[in-house]
């Protein structure tokens, strides 16, 4: 072999010693750096339920027939504006033939029964005018033919009720359909021809039209059973409208449900909040919702994200581990206060402009190898 190239490869096989050393020593020297830090610092946090629902009027008035008919004529539309006693509909009288036939017939009776008791009394009258018969015996026969007249009297009004819907034979009183309350209209969920129904003891009765006053609104919503603890009546709400993006409304929670419904496996509780509605926004009814409730806020306080949070598999108390020096880090125990679900207050355990060990990708890897 040439000691050229002998002394070649010497030199080549040197270079890759010392070039080895170095980079082992440089590996050694410079710690690689597995971890990255988020400082703590001060935050505002809210925490708060946000509550979906709808907007209603508070009240809403049905109206309903007093009597069964056909209706003839609707004189107002969904969305007037009504007074109390305005007209919005009237019905026509279509009597039933077997209650007619009925209130016929005993008109009938009534008045072969009155006649009998007339003769009667007729000729009772001049024995008693006579002295033949006694004061009592002359009053009970009175009585029998008071009572005679006040039967037909009332044959005959019933008759006219079935007949033409009113006992002085004018059907006014029951056939037109006027507002109750004052608002607005909301629906007229009748037609002209439809067949209608009275209220009584045994039938809720047709709807004519529902009313309700616009500038009394409500938000009703559901909150869940975890929540619905943390609220008190009064606390206020910020209510935001799918239909209105840009405007908010301002609410007071008025009502929270003594008992939860249960819907898909959770309990949900119903709340109710009166809405402050301003003349500026016209809001509808049945406007879909979302109620902001605040229920603790914090200004200006120590706060880290919930992300950087270790729990202890033995105690379950949360714990953080903050940089003492190049890649050292020290284990803290922390107390926590309100969260929001992305950031949590520090009461106790860390101090302002720690710097808070980030369990990144790099490290887990780093952990890995060294286990196995």
């Amino acid at each position: 072999m040439n000691k050229y190239v002998k002394y070649g490869l010497i030199a080549v096989l040197v270079i890759g010693i010392l070039a080895a050393v170095v980079m082992f020593l440089k590996k050694n020297s410079t710690p690689e750096k597995l971890y990255e830090t988020e400082t703590i610092e001060k935050k505002d946090i809210v925490n708060q339920v946000i509550v979906t629902g709808k907007v209603i009027p508070e009240d809403e008035i049905e109206i309903k027939p007093q009597i069964s008919g056909i209706i003839e004529k609707i004189y107002l539309e969904e969305g007037v504006q009504v007074k109390a006693g305005d007209m919005i509909a009237k019905i026509k009288i279509v009597p039933n033939e077997q209650s007619l036939n009925q209130a016929r017939g005993r008109v009938r009776n009534a008045e072969i029964g009155l006649n009998n008791t007339k003769i009667e009394y007729n000729r009772n009258k001049a024995l008693f005018e006579k002295g033949v018969i006694s004061s009592q015996d002359f009053n009970n026969l009175q009585l029998q033919f008071d009572q005679a007249q006040q039967e037909l009297q009332n044959a005959q009004a019933d008759y006219q009720i079935i007949r033409k819907g009113s006992a002085g034979g004018s059907a006014t009183a029951n056939t037109n359909i006027r507002a109750t309350v004052a608002g607005t209209i909301l629906e007229i969920p009748v037609e002209e021809g439809d067949q209608v129904i009275q209220s009584n003891n045994f039938n809720d009765g047709t709807t004519i039209a529902t009313i309700a006053d616009m500038t009394k609104m409500i938000f009703e919503g559901e909150v869940d059973e975890a929540e619905v603890g943390k609220l008190k009546l009064g606390m206020p709400l910020a209510i935001s409208l799918g239909a209105l993006e840009k405007s908010e409304f301002e609410a007071k929670l008025k009502f929270i449900a003594p008992k939860g419904v249960e819907e898909e496996g959770a309990v949900q509780f119903k709340i109710e909040g009166d809405l402050v509605v301003n003349d500026s926004s016209y809001v509808r009814a049945g406007y879909s919702a979302n109620a902001s409730i605040v229920l603790e806020e914090k200004k200006d306080v120590l706060a880290i994200k919930e992300a950087l949070l270790q729990f202890d598999k033995e105690t379950q108390k949360p714990f953080v581990e903050i940089e003492t020096g190049d890649n050292e880090f020290e284990k803290k125990e922390l107390e926590l206060g309100v969260s929001d679900g992305i950031d949590v207050e520090i009461i106790s355990g860390l101090e302002e402009n720690a710097k808070i060990k980030i369990w990144n990708e790099l490290a887990q890897k780093s952990d890995d190898n060294g286990n196995d």
